[in-house]
């Protein structure tokens, strides 16, 4: 059986608006689309998917630029709330078109509006680090309801802990209903980690490739998350930031703006220990609700399953179809 990798959740340049440096003018990545069609490449993945935040930019430059392409995913990572709490829902879809992404943003406010154009669309998508955003704004077993409306899920995401994935994997396999897809990607913000987590599934083109992974036969692998992995990001994109603020990169800015910005940084950098201090802050409140959800899920034995030496990619996946959205 011939199978395909393709690392399913990678940034580029178009992902423009950082959540973390937003009053700075700061984008979410600075990875150039030709980048990081060259490492993911190199790094062993037979195609390369780009899902920028509310943005099909960089897979639709990838495909300006390599015409006769065959290998290139156009994805997208799409930012929509959940009305009831108001929780924040991060939807990985590929597959995506320029009418379909334009139809989607107006629908951000409310995932399921989200995800009945998708399915109407056919496009396969999946529910993105599931535990990420969520801090018990509604019980839980309501969040999880969005399980029952997706036809997937990232099981291992490159930027979460080991124990948070495990967690992702043992709620698929012990869930009731229609088996959903289980797929990886590195959520990589800088070049460094493109292609090391991925989904592999069977097929020998694009096409056939999505068709698996839509079925549900498919399985993650790769890394898992880590303080110094999400700090090394951080640090890789504000890198990045001072380096555009001297000339170096895209101008986003103008010119006193951008002025101001580079004395901030200067004058910031005695405190450039903060992104680490965050990091670690955020991976331990991820760290508390991910025990707190396996504990309320399967009990107290929870903590040893979820240890971080349990895998979160069953290699029964690839032998088993599941259910999924047709791709067309």
């Amino acid at each position: 059986m011939t199978t395909m990798r393709a690392d399913l959740h990678v940034h580029t340049c178009h992902s423009r608006q950082s959540g973390t440096l937003r009053f700075l003018g700061s984008r979410d990545c600075y990875s150039q689309p030709d980048d990081v069609y060259r490492v993911a490449k190199a790094r062993g993945m037979d195609l390369v998917c780009i899902t920028d935040h509310d943005s099909i930019d960089g897979g639709l430059e990838l495909l300006q630029r390599r015409p006769d392409s065959d290998d290139v995913i156009v994805g997208e990572e799409i930012t929509c709330r959940l009305p009831d709490g108001d929780v924040e829902v991060h939807l990985g879809a590929y597959g995506m078109t320029e009418p379909l992404h334009r139809d989607v943003q107006h629908l951000r406010g409310n995932v399921f509006d989200v995800i009945g154009r998708l399915r109407e669309a056919g496009v396969f998508f999946v529910l993105n680090h599931l535990l990420h955003f969520y801090r018990g704004q509604v019980p839980l077993g309501r969040y999880l309801g969005l399980l029952d409306h997706v036809p997937g899920m990232e099981a291992r995401n490159g930027t979460m802990l080991p124990r948070h994935n495990a967690l992702c994997s043992r709620i698929l396999d012990t869930r009731s209903g229609p088996r959903l897809a289980a797929i990886g990607g590195s959520d990589a913000h800088t070049l460094r980690r493109v292609g090391t987590t991925w989904t592999e599934a069977p097929g020998q083109n694009r096409e056939e490739f999505l068709n698996s992974i839509s079925r549900g036969v498919c399985r993650p692998g790769g890394r898992h998350g880590s303080v110094s992995v999400v700090a090394g990001d951080a640090y890789g994109v504000v890198g990045s930031y001072v380096a555009s603020l001297a000339g170096f990169g895209p101008r986003d800015l103008t010119s006193w703006r951008r002025a101001g910005c580079l004395a901030f940084a200067a004058l910031s950098m005695p405190m450039q220990f903060m992104p680490l201090a965050v990091t670690a802050a955020r991976k331990a409140a991820e760290r508390r609700s991910v025990e707190r959800a396996g504990n309320q899920l399967f009990g107290a034995a929870s903590r040893a399953a979820l240890s971080d030496s349990r895998s979160a990619s069953p290699e029964s996946r690839l032998k088993s179809p599941g259910p999924g959205v047709p791709v067309r």
